[in-house]
């Protein structure tokens, strides 16, 4: 893979910028992402997959007045890129005027940033992802009860990434990942269940160990046999961390600079207002060390910082790029991501709900009949009025205990009252980079039979 942390990348995507202003253009900036990553998967002992790939894209953005666009290519021969800018400055001087696009001015990008530790320069050998797959399925598949396998999945991966722009800012950082998974049946003909478990890390020494992976995976399976449905009600639900995590989405896109400039977010109108209960702060770091999601700044070259999205129940900002910002009349607020195919738009990084001071047990400890949901399927979730209606499945909770499996439920609501009922556990684990303890959200309908 190429090098890009060196002064190589950074001069090619000078020359670039260079190559483009003498076309034509007024401004422009130029991104390079390369890539490399190995993949296995097994099932039943069997290989069914092997594969190593690599990847180098670089995207090129110009700016003639209020107009702007933006190609990409794998070819980094002189010619194609020669073609590349001509293809560029004549597409935007083709396009509509956009009056919000535009590039960062000299004063607002950032000139320092942070080392974050999220690259692990060693790469693992084929027969290391062979037995970390390996260990894992086979630890599920002696869990008493296990009956088949859906497989199970190593991988690794490293990517590097560079921006250089013609306001003065260049920059580069890399990143690094490894991961493990493993999903198995328990159970035979109509009764049987499912479930998985996985782990990932940047550094290969922080990866959870592949046969307790498996034990979970499989542990999970068996729990679930026996599901049943429940009738109609409206009851606390609890929902485990595997799930709880998908409310940050839930936040993020609602908040998102593009949702408030189109008015279509149920809360658009909440900046500054309460919408959690005091004890919830939602918590968001890019400069998180070894952060499965940190960089050291946005896709605009503008400084990132660590910040309360929800601070004690406040929603405190919305997530924006620069041209979000423009819209709104704000500054950008380090958010801006991007690839090398379209212009930057608003995304979190490494965002968690901070724990509460109850144990799960505690947490549920009070509820005489209730839902504790391990499961969550379909898109059931209206970003315009915050409705909100997924299938699920998991447990029920009788007098403070797990009582049976339920599944073939689902639990609907609005995320305003949801959001302003959540409590949280102190159960949070860092795993996927958006990540929340154990959550408890009463008065929810819940239907089944």
């Amino acid at each position: 893979m190429p090098d890009i942390d060196g002064q190589d990348i950074l001069n090619l995507l000078q020359d670039l910028i260079v190559k483009a202003k003498k076309a034509g253009a007024e401004a422009a900036d130029a991104v390079a992402v390369a890539g490399a990553s190995l993949s296995h998967t097994r099932r039943l002992g069997k290989t069914e997959k092997l594969e190593r790939s690599e990847t180098q894209d670089l995207g090129l953005r110009v700016l003639i007045g209020k107009q702007q666009a933006m190609v990409s290519s794998s070819d980094r021969a002189p010619a194609a890129l020669d073609e590349l800018v001509e293809r560029a400055v004549a597409m935007a001087r083709a396009i509509p005027e956009d009056p919000f696009c535009g590039l960062a001015d000299p004063g607002e990008i950032t000139r320092d940033w942070p080392a974050l530790d999220i690259f692990d320069p060693g790469e693992p050998s084929a027969e290391i992802l062979i037995e970390r797959a390996r260990a894992a399925e086979e630890a599920a598949l002696a869990v008493t009860g296990i009956t088949n396998s859906e497989g199970a999945d190593a991988g690794w991966g490293r990517s590097r990434a560079a921006l250089v722009a013609s306001n003065g800012f260049a920059g580069s950082y890399a990143g690094s990942s490894h991961g493990v998974s493993t999903s198995v049946i328990a159970g035979s003909g109509t009764g049987m269940e499912r479930d998985y478990d996985f782990a990932s890390a940047v550094y290969a020494s922080d990866l959870r160990n592949p046969e307790e992976i498996g034990r979970e995976a499989g542990e999970r399976a068996v729990k679930r046999l026996g599901a049943r449905k429940m009738p109609t009600s409206k009851v606390p639900v609890v929902f485990d961390p595997r799930i709880s995590r998908s409310f940050l989405s839930h936040l993020l896109g609602p908040i998102s600079g593009p949702s408030i400039t189109r008015g279509t977010s149920f809360l658009k109108d909440k900046l500054g207002e309460k919408i959690f209960p005091d004890a919830i702060t939602i918590t968001e770091d890019p400069h998180k060390q070894r952060g499965l999601r940190s960089r050291p700044f946005d896709g605009e070259g503008i400084a990132n910082r660590r910040r309360a999205l929800i601070d004690k129940g406040v929603l405190t900002t919305w997530l924006l790029d620069l041209r979000s910002a423009r819209q709104l009349k704000m500054a950008s607020t380090g958010h801006a991501a991007r690839g090398t195919a379209s212009p930057p738009s608003p995304a979190a990084t490494n965002v968690w709900i901070e724990p509460g001071s109850q144990t799960p047990e505690e947490l549920y400890a009070d509820i005489k009949s209730g839902f504790y949901v391990t499961e969550l399927m379909g898109m059931g979730v209206n970003g315009v009025t915050g409705d909100y209606s997924r299938g699920a499945a998991g447990f029920w909770i009788e007098n403070g205990a797990i009582a049976f499996p339920v599944s073939e439920m689902t639990v609907a609501g609005n995320l305003k009252d949801m959001f302003a009922r959540m409590v949280a556990a102190n159960d949070l684990e860092f795993r996927t980079g958006a990540d929340a303890p154990t959550l408890r959200i009463d008065d929810l309908t819940v239907a089944g039979a």
